[in-house]
């Protein structure tokens, strides 16, 4: 908040203080408002010792500031404002961008393959090239198959499952884990899933515009690593 201040007398009125006619900081947190400006000067102009008045150039001087503050305060709403409603147009944008995608095949980080009847895909991120395997399992931890994808440059992988077992044996439908390795190493490699954008929309600041992945779910669009 602000105060004004005079050179030879000094006001206060509901907790302001004015003294002479420069404004100066108050706590911080606190904002003079119009309001404020005018009961300090109604306060100054009804306490004035009558033989020493203000003179034209104080009160142009007071008037001048509040002019001042004023037109600050307003600078910083509207600043604000813009701010906010650039964000906005952004987000809007990014949403009307992403709704491209709905339809088509893409890569996103998962550590699960949904299997309903049909082959699904995924992908597997080699860091150095070499011998890649691909371990599924499912929801008991038990090793289901394993997918052997020879050796592999550095970068993604991509890989099919047609769901079926070590055995060949087709197994039921549901949601399986997916781990990678490269050349025999213990080391684990981030894996992906393929799958089709179903839908897009905004998930607030800390998300951002995501992406609805069939048999995945929603998934940053900075996320995306791939779109087939």
């Amino acid at each position: 908040m602000s105060a004004v201040t005079n050179n030879t007398s000094s006001y206060s009125t509901s907790g302001l203080s004015l003294t002479g006619s420069t404004v100066t900081s108050t706590p911080t947190g606190s904002i003079m408002t119009q309001s404020d400006f005018l009961q300090l000067l109604s306060t100054q102009l009804q306490n004035q010792d009558p033989t020493q008045p203000m003179d034209n150039s104080q009160m142009a001087a007071e008037l001048a500031q509040f002019a001042t503050l004023s037109t600050t305060q307003d600078i910083d709403t509207n600043i604000q404002s813009l701010s906010s409603n650039l964000s906005s147009g952004m987000q809007t944008s990014q949403v009307l961008s992403a709704s491209n995608l709905v339809g088509k095949q893409v890569l996103v980080p998962s550590s699960t393959l949904a299997y309903s009847g049909s082959a699904v895909g995924g992908a597997v991120n080699v860091s150095t090239a070499g011998d890649v395997v691909v371990t599924i399992k499912d929801s008991n931890g038990n090793t289901v198959n394993t997918i052997d994808l020879g050796n592999q440059q550095a970068g993604l992988a991509q890989f099919s499952w047609n769901g079926t077992d070590s055995s060949g044996n087709t197994v039921a439908n549901g949601t399986y884990s997916i781990s990678a390795n490269n050349g025999g190493t213990s080391t684990a490699l981030d894996t992906y899933a393929s799958g089709a954008v179903t839908g897009v929309g905004y998930g607030g600041s800390s998300t951002g515009t995501y992406v609805q992945v069939a048999g995945i779910g929603g998934v940053p669009l900075a996320q995306v690593a791939q779109i087939n």
